[in-house]
């Protein structure tokens, strides 16, 4: 779904993305009445959000590490040049310990964000990511700690508080 970036979060927009990652569980209801505004507003802007794409899931975050995969690894393939990434891509969707897979500039064409449940088994993923044929490269690196876990509610202030925000904002 394209991303409609033509307009802006505003400051309800935050308020309740603040309070939806503060307290997930909270619903309509209750974030309408933190939040004092009525209940069908705090509904039209979720909606709206969804349909835009701000926000794209309301499934609770998962911890790999807890569910017994510790070693988070990045990885970046060189992949056969004239083919394009969709052959590729399609293969790393059977690997469930590939978590992301992103389109790169630079030395690589494919950066992955995968996960093991040691570094044996890291060697295991590995092996499967290069077995299709198009990959010609992979390069991995073990991350040893996470020291900014991934995170939005900056950004979410951030969009708020850009100045130039008011001026794409639809009449």
């Amino acid at each position: 779904m394209p991303l409609d970036t033509a307009y802006p979060l505003d400051d309800l927009d935050a308020r309740l993305l603040h309070l939806l990652h503060d307290e997930p569980q909270i619903g309509v209801l209750g974030a309408s009445r933190a939040l004092g505004v009525a209940r069908g507003t705090v509904q039209s802007r979720l909606d709206r959000m969804v349909a835009r794409g701000v926000i794209t899931s309301f499934a609770p975050r998962l911890d790999p590490a807890a569910m017994g995969y510790p070693v988070t690894a990045f990885a970046t393939l060189e992949i056969h040049q004239g083919t394009g990434p969709e052959p590729v891509v399609q293969h790393l969707l059977a690997i469930p310990e590939v978590l992301e897979a992103h389109t790169i500039t630079g030395d690589g064409d494919l950066m992955l964000r995968v996960v093991a449940r040691d570094n044996a088994d890291l060697q295991r993923v590995i092996d499967l990511v290069v077995r299709h044929e198009l990959v010609e490269r992979c390069s991995a690196a073990i991350a040893l700690s996470t020291k900014l876990a991934p995170r939005m509610q900056p950004l979410v202030t951030a969009a708020v508080d850009d100045p130039a925000a008011a001026d794409r904002r639809p009449e």
